[in-house]
């Protein structure tokens, strides 16, 4: 373990004894994750923007919208973004 300068812990990487790449199924589910992470949010803001936040500002509906629609191609691109480079 290694301490951060507020206190919290973090966990060291372990050392990797090879240099083989990881196998297809670890890299299929990494791409997943964030893939996920990405789009979960989205997913948030659209619903967010035209159940709750249009009844109080169409403006703020409308720009959350914009941001949603954003980020789809962006997690295809980070999701399929390889590690080699």
């Amino acid at each position: 373990m290694v301490r951060e300068a507020r206190g919290r812990r973090r966990r060291e990487r372990p050392r990797q004894l090879t240099d083989v790449r990881p196998g297809f199924s670890e890299r299929q589910a990494q791409r997943k994750r964030r893939y996920f992470a990405i789009m979960g949010p989205a997913l948030v803001l659209i619903v967010l923007a035209w159940n709750v936040v249009r009844l109080y500002s169409v403006t703020a509906a409308v720009v959350m919208s914009a941001v949603a629609a954003v980020l789809p191609p962006v997690a295809a691109i980070v999701a399929n973004r390889h590690e080699d480079r």
